[in-house]
């Protein structure tokens, strides 16, 4: 034994690893397929949009899950099939491990409580015409809440005041408020329910850059504050990077890359994701051009005419034949691993 080292008869204390948080919102084998063109010889006929076309995800209590891709990715409609709003065609969305599709109307109604929505554009989601204490206390009226009625418009108040807002300006309309305060005035209309989660669907992108500081700030606060689950979707993924605990990349309606935020910018397994990465702006003017700049060809397919196989193999630099012939499966890219990748060739470590 060495000489520094006092025996005291004793075991060595081992301290175990924190529990993972447990899962809120779950989403398996989700798929949405619409039919567009129509009849009367109008357009080419009948074509099935595949706006989402599998996804599972998991969003643990008390964490962000940052979800990003292209325009026309799928990501709205997904964040649909998350709050309910749509039928899936198939796959089931869970809340405490409860199917939210086949509760009661009116169970889903008080469920849908639970999860509320920060739309993106804060110019066009406000009624023009109502003030802002009546925006916020709208939930509250439309849901019942246990508030008294008299307590409502308090509880708005305080909304405003706890999201940076002068209550004393709650008889304004919305286009007496900034950008920034009107997506303030969305966020604390979206808590007046108190809610567990928030699916906040690109809500910085109509932003200034130093407003979206603000409201990003704004958002890691009130998580800590209420403890509150984030589903946050976006295409710009330095603001991902700031919030977002997990990482899942969508590419024609499916996940093709998820894990831990520091994993999947670190060490990017499937060649979209690094692709993506490629294009984020370097802020150092020093480290500019040391890393390698990836150019896509060509824009992405039309969800109505998905590729065979691996729907990224058309505009991928490592496919080879079992690209076009063969889909790949979201998999672990290791062992009992909690970053996964759906690619035949993801990158190397």
């Amino acid at each position: 034994m060495p000489d520094d080292v006092t025996d005291t008869g004793k075991s060595p204390t081992v301290t175990a690893a924190a529990p993972a948080a447990p899962v809120l919102l779950e989403a398996r084998g989700l798929v949405r397929h619409y039919t567009s063109g129509g009849p009367f010889g109008i357009g080419r006929g009948r074509a099935t949009v595949r706006a989402v076309d599998g996804v599972d995800l998991a969003l643990r209590s008390g964490s962000t899950l940052g979800l990003v891709g292209e325009s026309g990715c799928g990501k709205s409609t997904l964040t649909r099939l998350l709050l309910a709003l749509d039928r899936p065609t198939s796959g089931t969305v869970r809340v405490d491990g409860r199917d939210l599709l086949g509760l009661p109307r009116s169970e889903l109604r008080r469920r849908r409580r639970d999860i509320q929505l920060v739309m993106q554009d804060p110019y066009t989601s406000l009624d023009p015409r109502m003030t802002a204490l009546e925006i916020v206390r709208e939930p509250m009226d439309v849901h019942r809440a246990p508030e008294a009625k008299h307590s409502r418009s308090a509880r708005a108040r305080e909304l405003m005041e706890m999201v940076g807002l002068d209550p004393d300006h709650g008889h304004r309309h919305p286009h007496q408020f900034s950008g920034g305060q009107r997506q303030r005035l969305g966020i604390a209309r979206a808590l007046a329910l108190r809610p567990r989660i928030l699916l906040c669907d690109e809500p910085v992108s109509a932003l200034d850059v130093s407003v979206q500081a603000q409201v990003m700030n704004l958002l890691k606060e009130l998580q800590r504050t209420f403890g509150l689950s984030y589903v946050f979707i976006a295409h710009d993924l330095a603001v991902v990077r700031n919030i977002a605990d997990e990482v899942a990349v969508m590419y024609l309606g499916r996940i093709v890359e998820q894990g831990d935020r520091d994993t999947v910018y670190g060490r990017p397994a499937h060649p979209y994701t690094r692709a993506l990465l490629s294009a984020v702006p370097e802020p150092d003017p020093r480290r500019r051009g040391e890393s390698e700049r990836i150019v896509l060809q060509g824009d992405p397919p039309s969800p109505a005419r998905p590729p065979a196989g691996c729907p990224f193999h058309t505009r991928c630099w490592k496919s080879e034949k079992v690209c076009t012939e063969k889909r790949p499966v979201l998999t672990p890219t290791e062992p009992g691993g909690e970053r996964r990748v759906a690619c035949h060739f993801p990158e190397n470590d």
